[in-house]
């Protein structure tokens, strides 16, 4: 089965040559493309893509309610959205992993990469790269209430999970959770997807901004049980 995939870009050359590299990617159909955030939030409820492939500054609506939008329609329960965007280091970057993109990339991605990172978001996974989770870590390095763990947040998971949160919040992979943690690859994997469902987050994207939002990443791993 194809992975469907909306295109939302306000710049026609972008949205075009998008559209002929993914027609001519066996496993990738394009349902439609947008010119603008309102648009792209129509078409996502209409064609019901698997990946929405969203600028973040368009006219109409931008692209952050856009994702907004397109993240709360009930329709759409299984939709991943990656935002597009001239510079990595985009203001916008941090505020659209909270509202749940699982991922950025750059417009002029090379289109071998484009292709992965659409399989990527497809198959569950965010698509951080190191220098945007590097930019998550030190936006909340300066705020000083990121060292006060909130424990009503986090008292649905378990020591093992906090653990766990903890190091993938510091962009661990679950392979290297799972040696950190003497565990098998497996059940560093399972944990990980526990601890997405507990706390409410589509993926690890989102649980990198949940360790720091709760202060779990200050505190380190092996965190004592909270009381």
């Amino acid at each position: 089965m194809k992975i469907r995939v909306l295109l939302a870009d306000d710049q026609q050359l972008v949205r075009a040559g998008f559209r002929s590299l993914l027609e001519r990617t066996e496993d990738m159909e394009v349902v439609g493309d947008a010119a603008d955030g309102k648009e792209a939030v129509r078409l996502a409820g209409s064609r019901r893509p698997d990946v929405v492939l969203l600028d973040i500054r368009m006219p109409v609506m931008d692209g952050l309610e856009a994702l907004g939008r397109i993240l709360s329609d009930d329709r759409l329960p299984e939709v991943k959205v990656i935002m597009l965007t001239t510079f990595e280091l985009d203001d916008y970057l941090f505020e659209a992993l909270r509202l749940g993109a699982s991922g950025f990339l750059l417009k002029d991605i090379d289109p071998h990469d484009l292709r992965q990172a659409i399989r990527v978001v497809h198959a569950g996974n965010a698509l951080l790269s190191p220098s945007v989770t590097r930019r998550v870590i030190d936006r909340f390095a300066t705020r000083p209430e990121a060292s006060v763990v909130d424990v009503d947040r986090l008292r649905f998971l378990t020591d093992r999970e906090r653990e766990v949160v903890g190091l993938a919040g510091v962009g661990l992979s679950n392979d290297e959770i799972a040696a950190r943690l003497f565990l098998s690859p497996a059940t560093a994997k399972t944990h990980v997807s526990r601890s997405m469902i507990k706390v409410g987050v589509r993926d690890r994207a989102q649980l990198v901004v949940f360790a720091y939002e709760t202060g779990l990443v200050s505190r380190g791993p092996g965190i004592p049980p909270l009381r």
